[in-house]
């Protein structure tokens, strides 16, 4: 007998516990994935991550637009800069960059991890230039040629009149108390965190599945939701990485968790160098070349389950089965024939 599968994306909220609703840019991941696949070069790749200092939290939080525009250009032109510099690498590489403005226990940390192969075009295009050493930039030069860029934009930008202040921010509204406050940005390091290079394509794709399209936190770290309160699974990383619970009040949770909601239609993956659009269509087939193969073969491999292929119409979100009706239920559910309606 036919059935008919209603569905309907599913109540975030029980009496016991609580889940965020999945991705709902899941089918959106699967075929971006794909795409990246097709992209990935025959060489190992290294994980680079910039992070903006926590006494710029609050003007981000103010400012999203203007401040994370900023960390997306300033942190790709210091990588394309320090990697063109002889001293280093002398190449002319190409990445992308996924913002995240999370941490583990939801505060504001704006920060963006970018994936780069290890290595890139000479000046004349003619070869492809391998790492020198074990690691792929070193992370102080980095970290000082970002402060540098980061402040310098943001500097052009107020005096663009691009930043706002509100709350406690309005006195940074005059030029001396913000130039006072944007001396103190360089009184600290910035930190710029760099894995030494990984595998090759293969291990890629899982580093792509962990940092692109993902939502503040995700359901498997929900513990409960009992007396209006939240408990979730947190990472210290400043004790090993150590596991712990962490329960907040739900007004709480949904204030941190709202911290992250970024300006509507923000692009928050971006592409540099020979991987940015304009660049892409000449510059990867010269790189496969290069390092002597061939690009991969344009096929749809999908790891989604079939209730993930089910996509609202409206928000484009995954949806899944809660109830099917058979033929004789439709029937009695319809609403009523014209002809009817009109008798």
């Amino acid at each position: 007998m036919n059935a008919l599968a209603v569905a309907s994306v599913p109540s975030p909220t029980t009496h016991a516990e609580i889940g965020i609703a999945r991705d709902v840019r899941g089918g959106a991941r699967e075929r971006w994935l794909e795409k990246r696949r097709r992209e990935l070069l025959p060489t190992p790749y290294v994980h680079v991550v910039f992070t903006l200092p926590r006494e710029l939290a609050p003007l981000a939080l103010q400012n999203k637009k203007v401040v994370y525009d900023l960390l997306f250009r300033t942190s790709a032109e210091t990588l394309l800069e320090v990697a063109r510099d002889p001293k280093h690498l002398g190449a002319e590489i190409g990445f992308f960059s996924v913002l995240h403005t999370w941490s583990q226990k939801l505060e504001l940390h704006p920060h963006v991890h970018c994936v780069v192969p290890a290595g890139g075009l000479s000046a004349g295009r003619t070869r492809w230039i391998k790492l020198r050493y074990d690691f792929f930039l070193p992370v102080k030069v980095l970290g000082r040629v970002f402060r540098g860029k980061f402040v310098a934009a943001l500097q052009r930008a107020f005096q663009d009149g691009k930043l706002s202040f509100h709350g406690n921010l309005k006195l940074l509204a005059q030029p001396k108390t913000f130039a006072a406050w944007r001396r103190l940005l360089f009184r600290k390091d910035w930190v710029v965190y760099a894995k030494r290079p990984f595998g090759g394509p293969e291990h890629v794709l899982r580093y792509l599945g962990r940092y692109t399209h993902r939502v503040a936190i995700s359901n498997h770290r929900l513990i409960s939701f009992a007396d209006g309160v939240v408990t979730f699974r947190w990472r210290d990383s400043a004790h090993h990485n150590e596991q712990k619970l962490l329960s907040l009040s739900l007004d709480e949770f949904l204030r941190r968790f709202l911290l992250h909601l970024l300006p509507e239609g923000f692009v928050r993956i971006r592409n540099f160098g020979f991987l940015a659009n304009r660049k892409r269509a000449t510059a990867l087939p010269l790189c496969f070349q290069l390092l002597g193969a061939t690009p991969h073969a344009k096929q749809e491999i999908s790891t989604a389950s079939p209730s993930d292929l089910w996509t609202c119409p409206q928000c484009g979100g995954p949806m899944v089965v809660i109830k099917r009706f058979t033929a004789a239920e439709i029937q009695l559910r319809s609403p009523p024939a014209p002809d009817a309606v009109a008798a």
